[in-house]
């Protein structure tokens, strides 16, 4: 089936939904694509429930220049579109730049949070300070039942506690004013998730219990990624990283 058929079929539209309760805590949701069309309307289908809660207050989908449906989906959808490059960190920091919420969620497109997350994510503004901005991360998951994927879970959950190095595809959630104090997303050709959450530091960043659920891929970098992390621990700056 035509992937924007369905969309408009079921009736996803994120600019019509008005929640059911209103906070400042809202969030912008910013979700970086290009030629995302198969991923899209997972990805935006695990929001729709928190944009009817009143969670979610808007969806943005900032676009490098795609040359499938994707723009048609999210247009579909209601999803703010901008356009910017190829590059994922100018993307990210061209859907922030035009958030209207006090609070930003970065989401792969690839992504789809689990049944329920928005529940935690309330909670977890409800009892953020102002005076104490934090940060959090979804629990990485991948929709797979093999084996191997529960390996490559438990060593993403591994890497966030102990070394507070989590990964993109688990979500970002902070507040925007902390995002402006740290710098935002700056312009790198890799490593843009690993460099953000090194600017917020490991004690303002939380874990949630609610799951980032990934499409399941083939990894074939263990060994670099093993490299980067120790790397990444040793404090070498995130724009050689990136080159590797």
């Amino acid at each position: 089936m035509n992937p924007v058929a369905a969309l408009t079929c079921d009736g996803i539209f994120f600019c019509a939904c008005r929640g059911l309760r209103h906070y400042d805590g809202m969030i912008s949701v910013v979700i970086p694509t290009l030629n995302a069309e198969r991923q899209l309307p997972r990805c935006f289908d695990s929001l729709i429930a928190a944009a009817v809660r009143g969670v979610v207050r808007e969806v943005i989908v900032a676009d490098g220049g795609s040359a499938d449906a994707t723009l048609e989906i999210a247009d579909a959808a209601g999803a703010h579109i901008v356009q910017a490059t190829k590059s994922r960190s100018l993307q990210l920091a061209a859907g922030a730049a035009i958030a209207k919420s006090d609070w930003l969620l970065f989401l792969h497109p690839d992504t789809a949070l689990e049944q329920g997350w928005e529940a935690e994510v309330e909670s977890f503004i409800g009892q953020s300070a102002i005076e104490q901005p934090r940060a959090a991360v979804f629990r990485f998951a991948l929709e797979d039942f093999g084996a191997p994927a529960r390996r490559a879970e438990a060593k993403a959950h591994a890497r966030t506690v102990l070394f507070a190095l989590p990964y993109g595809d688990q979500g970002l959630l902070l507040p925007k004013r902390l995002y402006q104090k740290i710098g935002g997303y700056r312009t790198l050709a890799g490593m843009e998730d690993a460099d953000i959450v090194r600017r917020i530091g490991r004690r303002r960043l939380v874990g949630l219990r609610s799951r980032a659920i990934n499409i399941a891929r083939p990894h074939n970098g263990t060994l670099r990624g093993a490299a980067l992390t120790l790397l990444h621990t040793l404090r070498v700056p995130s724009r050689v990283l990136a080159r590797f």
